[in-house]
């Protein structure tokens, strides 16, 4: 499962800078199952005494993953946002 969490990890973190479509959505998805799957990864490792460290690591880029995405959706709204409201003050609609 520590595996899994790093590929998932590392599939997020490259997936949320890749401008295709659909690849934010998929990245998202990679990097929220990498959480959870870090998390018990690491769950496991430490009730059998061995090291955590790969699940450690997948969790921490699976959540830096999360991270972006959301200020990428939040800038995205944003944008949006002045978009809308700048053709809604030249068109007089406001």
């Amino acid at each position: 499962m520590a595996i899994a969490s790093l590929v998932l990890g590392i599939v997020g973190v490259v997936l949320c800078f890749v401008p295709i479509p659909g690849g934010g959505i998929i990245g998202l998805i990679c990097a929220i199952v990498g959480v959870i799957l870090g998390v018990i990864a690491r769950k496991k490792a430490k009730a059998a005494g061995q090291p955590s460290g790969m699940a450690t690591a997948g969790m921490i880029l699976s959540i830096i993953s999360l991270v972006i995405t959301a200020i990428a959706v939040i800038a995205a709204v944003a944008c949006v946002g002045m978009i809308g409201s700048a053709i809604g003050a030249a068109t007089g609609a406001l």
